[in-house]
């Protein structure tokens, strides 16, 4: 029997065992996130790729690299694209119903990462230029994965472990950095191995073997692969019963749906929902005063804790190879051949991937509904501060300790993902009102790639050299690795303040 006012229908999700359609949910859901993460940071490996194919001048000492305005648009514009995604796809999901727009998201999701591995033109200028107009349109499709993905799997989810549910869809993120690295790795060997060349220092012209240009291209195209294989099972979900009842007002639906998905006799209860419809209480809008009585503080906590969160993370991910390159763990570009340096790049953010990313991402599942949002998020943001300030004011000294400064780098990985990275994601699907709660959730994860463009653009500059002499051809100097590490930890300690704006979302819905 449902208790008070609430729904028999919700009642039975929220009491339901952990059952099949769960799991089944988390592996739909989830590959969004997946092909998410694998598109994105793939295109970090095979970026010096690309300097060398369509940027190495000859006679150069070292090879070509992306011009900056190059460089920052192609891992940017997916970014602006993604945002983009995340409030148009965020608003649509409340007006239209999540359910109807979840197969459109994955369709330009797959179309876009096969288009943007045909990238075409008969100069360099034209190829990037194709490839950025493909990934700005598959971050559009991946930004609609955001608010959808988490409010289905919330709304799906019963009530004891509602946290851990979100979070393991979220976690696919982990496995899709993974697999990005991965599949470079055996591409990378793969090309390596059939076609030799010398390294760069040896015969400048030969290093870069003809056939490399498929090599970033393979890589990109290879996230579409996981995605499309769930298509049919995204389009076969039922509408979600919260969507369904409390703004689609059917009842009947709503019952009908659910009980299929929980193999129990549900009752429609269409009075009681039209009574509920019917209160004031439930009827205020995104702009009125009352939603900002009510949530106005936790929009804000949600939106600017997100901010922060990805500014630092994304500078960290998208730019390991330039981090890890100034310590001396990945060797000078000079040294090795084109293709090979796509496989260590690799194999350096595989090695991350494994002992930081990955495992950080499912403690989160394992712990949230046991100590909590807040406190995950908390401590998170807390030791990445911690770890962020001991990389970054001994910083010369990390230049002789490679294995040191990987384990320590490797930790902001893990605690950026065993804290604010999934909790950021799983908190704006539970506090906010169903008729709300995607665009809410939209507009926070779209405050998110605001931090993750400030960190893109942000730090590819600010990284630079001081020495004009040493930075990277077409940069102006920068204030150096260190320096942005240090700014990089006092944005996450502003991110511990605006932590105390989010409440605790355990058991709400």
């Amino acid at each position: 029997m449902a208790p008070g006012n609430q729904l028999q229908v919700l009642h039975a999700l929220d009491v339901a065992k952990t059952q099949l359609y769960h799991f089944t949910a988390i592996v739909v859901a989830g590959m969004g996130f997946f092909t998410d993460a694998y598109d994105l940071f793939s295109v970090s490996i095979v970026a010096r790729l690309l300097g060398r194919i369509y940027y190495t001048k000859a006679g150069a000492p070292k090879p070509g690299t992306l011009p900056p305005a190059v460089s920052a648009s192609v891992t940017g514009v997916a970014l602006v694209g993604t945002l983009c995604g995340q409030l148009f796809f965020g608003w649509l999901g409340d007006k239209m119903g999540r359910k109807k727009v979840y197969g459109m998201t994955l369709l330009i999701m797959v179309a876009c990462s096969v288009a943007s591995g045909l990238s075409f033109g008969s100069t360099p200028k034209g190829v990037m230029a194709t490839l950025c107009f493909f990934r700005f349109w598959l971050g559009f499709g991946i930004g609609g994965d955001y608010p959808l993905s988490a409010t289905i799997m919330a709304e799906y989810a019963n009530k004891k472990t509602r946290g851990a549910f979100v979070a393991a869809v979220f976690a696919m993120q982990g496995f899709g950095i993974l697999f990005s690295s991965i599949v470079s790795l055996v591409v990378a060997t793969a090309f390596d191995h059939k076609f030799k060349a010398p390294t760069y220092e040896q015969n400048p012209a030969a290093s870069t073997v003809p056939e490399a240009d498929y090599v970033w291209r393979i890589v990109l195209m290879f996230g579409a692969l996981p995605a499309a294989l769930t298509y049919y099972w995204r389009i076969k979900m039922p509408e979600t019963a919260r969507y369904t009842a409390l703004v689609a007002k059917n009842a009947k639906q709503a019952a009908q749906d659910m009980g299929r998905v929980l193999n129990v006799e549900i009752e429609a209860e269409q009075e009681k929902v039209e009574e509920l419809s019917a209160r004031k209480s439930n009827n205020f809008g995104l702009f009125s005063k009352e939603f900002l009585r009510r949530h106005g503080l936790h929009l804000f906590g949600t939106t600017s804790t997100w901010f922060l969160l990805d500014i630092a993370f994304y500078s960290q991910n998208l730019f390991q190879k330039d981090v890890l390159s100034s310590v001396g763990w990945i060797p000078p570009a000079k040294t090795m051949n084109a293709v090979h340096e796509v496989f260590t790049i690799a194999k350096a953010q595989t090695l991350i991937a494994l002992c930081g990313t990955v495992p950080g991402y499912w403690f989160t599942v394992a712990f949230i509904d046991i100590i909590g949002r807040f406190a995950i998020q908390l401590l998170g943001f807390i030791m990445m501060t911690v770890f962020m300030f001991a990389i970054a004011f001994p910083y010369d000294h990390w230049l002789d300790n490679h294995v040191g400064f990987v384990v320590m780098y490797g930790l902001t990985f893990f605690f950026a993902n065993f804290g604010p990275n999934a909790t950021t994601f799983v908190v704006p699907a539970e506090i906010f009102p169903a008729r709300l709660r995607s665009t809410c959730h939209g507009i926070s994860a779209a405050a998110g790639k605001a931090g993750a463009i400030v960190g893109a653009y942000g730090f590819l500059y600010a990284s630079q050299n001081k020495d004009k002499t040493k930075t990277d051809a077409g940069f102006p100097p920068g204030i150096g690795i260190k320096n942005s590490l240090i700014v990089l930890g006092c944005i996450n300690a502003l991110g511990i303040i605006c932590t105390f704006a989010v409440p605790e979302a355990k058991g709400k819905l």
